[in-house]
């Protein structure tokens, strides 16, 4: 970045891979063959209904990483939420796994404040009502408050 040309730095965190070097070349061309890397999702690894790894500490590492390798800017998470499986509106009424992934998710922002060398702005959740997914239309919800 060049010194003091942003106001902020705003990162969307969704989930977290594992990265490992591929046991072999690809046989395919392309981006994800040029980076040469194996992703992955840790057995332990709860994962919502777009089958992503739920991973807070991958939240509080990036807010590490950011502000390490870019001099301590002002961060805002400006996206993080998850997709749960609400097939009706009484699991949308009791949606505990929603909950607890913003709790752990504030939390791990917690534990970066506290370390002192990430200034934190603000926080957005992803997102206040259910939205058209991109794939899956209205099957995979995000929000808070169900459409």
């Amino acid at each position: 970045l060049v010194v003091g040309s942003t106001d902020f730095v705003g990162l969307n965190y969704y989930s977290s891979l594992q990265a490992s070097t591929p046991p072999r070349e690809s046989s395919w061309d392309g981006y994800w063959a040029d980076i040469h890397v194996d992703f992955s999702s840790h057995g332990l690894w709860d994962k919502n209904a777009m089958g992503w790894s739920i991973v807070p500490d991958g939240l509080r590492e990036m807010l590490f990483w950011t502000s390490e390798r870019y001099a301590q800017p002002l961060i805002f998470i400006t996206e993080n939420g998850s997709a749960e499986d609400e097939p009706d509106d009484e699991s949308a009424q009791h949606d505990e796994k929603r909950r607890s992934f913003f709790e752990t998710h504030i939390r791990s922002c917690g534990q970066a404040l506290e370390r002192g060398s990430v200034k934190l702005g603000g926080y957005f959740a992803w997102s206040l009502m259910d939205n058209f997914e991109w794939q899956f239309g209205y099957q995979r919800r995000f929000g808070i408050c169900r459409v």
